[in-house]
């Protein structure tokens, strides 16, 4: 299976992982909720070489996670802006900063410190529950398939 196909796939991290699945988009991503916008802009922070980055950029704008704006006639260029489809996915990023710094911390500093607009303080991230606010844990989560429930662990 080639890995835009999962695009069509019933299970949803398939579906996920056909637009965000690879280290380049991920890091692309990263540098747009970071404020980068445009093509050299990416290619210096990356190091990626301009054909992976055009292939991942086209995806992201295909897939309406980003839109692609000009900014300059002549030559044309070209800025990349998040959609509400890609600003969307800032939790997820949120949520795996998070998890890398605590599950496998480095001898130096995260270079990312997110804090609160209104107190100033770290945050960190928590998935919950949006009807009932509780958090999201394997231990109170339960799978139905067909009908049938299954634990999840």
């Amino acid at each position: 299976m080639k890995w835009k196909d999962l695009q069509n796939e019933d299970c949803p991290v398939a579906r996920g992982l056909s637009v965000m699945g690879d280290r380049w988009t991920l890091l692309l991503l990263r540098d747009c909720f970071l404020g980068v916008r445009r093509f050299d802009d990416f290619q210096k922070n990356l190091g990626v070489t301009r054909h992976v980055l055009a292939d991942r950029l086209k995806l992201l704008c295909d897939r309406g996670v980003l839109e692609k704006r000009p900014y300059q006639d002549r030559p044309k260029r070209y800025e990349y802006k998040l959609t509400e489809k890609g600003k969307a996915f800032f939790p997820v990023l949120m949520t795996l900063i998070n998890w890398a710094d605590e599950e496998f911390p480095t001898d130096s500093s995260s270079p990312y410190e997110f804090v609160a607009r209104d107190t100033g303080k770290k945050l960190k991230p928590e998935l919950t529950d949006a009807n009932t606010g509780e958090r999201l844990e394997l231990r109170n989560i339960i799978r139905k398939v067909s009908g049938q429930t299954e634990e999840v662990s």
